[in-house]
């Protein structure tokens, strides 16, 4: 993964706070606009060597990204974010590739439905889908779910669902600045609210809007669902986020129900801050790597 030195930083907070502030204004299709410019760059900037393949599901698409040297007997989903209304197949990949070439394994990226045009349960209905998908091939303790923001909120949604339905849960999930309470109830959002650059309060009222009507219930908000039963989980999350407690809540939430849960609390650090391949967290992709290896290998 490409590492920016850590002179870099001040520089990418300011202009990350330049567009937080403008995006707070627009409308979803500028969001989208704004995210699907910043998959592009991202793409550019990304030097692996996998091949793609792309799956097609009634109503969306997917990519399988390979890497060249995968030693593995397991996979990934990898669930992008976005806000549940943000995010195209390009963006899904990008971060798809990187971990598909990092740990050496096939990695399934879906482009789910969208929100406002296809709200809350499309984008939980076509995970599963993608799930199953990779279950015609992969034995559940062989894969690795694996998402960012709305994404890493979701894998965890999937699991409550499957639970329900009485289904085999994957080996582990990895959430980075997972968005787990979709009615903004923890202290962070008011205690970063200063300081994050990158999210504001008001950017995801918006989406929860558009995504459902009861963020109440369990299968938009895992916060409030029942924990017991879940995977290993590594959650990772910025220290300066307003959705910090997003992630520290829903850790604690896991140890309390006897779930085996990591998380990284990174002081001074953003929302998805992983992705920023800073040298002064080159641990945190690391650890993510090993982690995904040691449950599918």
């Amino acid at each position: 993964m490409p590492q920016i030195p850590e002179k870099i930083v001040p520089v990418l907070r300011a202009q990350l706070r330049k567009v937080t502030m403008a995006a707070e204004k627009e409308p979803v299709k500028v969001e989208r606009m704004l995210q699907d410019v910043a998959a592009g760059v991202m793409q550019k900037v990304v030097s692996v060597s996998v091949t793609e393949e792309i799956v097609h599901f009634p109503g969306f698409d997917a990519a399988m990204i390979s890497p060249e040297n995968a030693d593995t007997c397991g996979a990934v989903m990898y669930v992008h974010g976005g806000g549940y209304c943000c995010g195209d197949l390009e963006y899904a990949k990008w971060f798809g590739k990187i971990l598909a070439d990092e740990a050496r394994v096939q990695v399934l990226c879906p482009a789910y439905r969208l929100a406002p045009e296809h709200p809350f349960p499309a984008a939980l209905d076509d995970t599963e889908l993608c799930y199953r998908h990779l279950r015609e091939t992969y034995p559940a303790e062989k894969i690795v779910l694996a998402g960012e923001s709305a994404g890493g909120g979701l894998i965890f949604c999937l699991c409550e669902r499957l639970k329900q339905e009485g289904r085999e849960l994957p080996a582990g999930l990895v959430a980075i600045s997972p968005w787990t309470d979709l009615t903004q109830s923890g202290a962070s959002y008011a205690e970063n609210e200063a300081v994050d650059p990158s999210m504001t309060r008001a950017r995801l009222d918006k989406f929860s809007v558009s995504y459902t009507a009861d963020p109440l219930d369990p299968l938009c908000s895992p916060l409030f669902g029942d924990a017991e039963g879940m995977p290993e989980s590594l959650l990772f999350v910025g220290g300066d986020e307003v959705m910090r407690d997003d992630a520290v809540r829903m850790h604690r939430k896991l140890l309390a129900a006897g779930c085996r849960s990591q998380l990284t609390v990174a002081e001074g650090m953003w929302h998805a801050y992983v992705f920023y391949g800073l040298k002064e967290r080159s641990g945190d992709m690391a650890a993510i790597r090993d982690f995904v290896r040691s449950k599918v290998i």
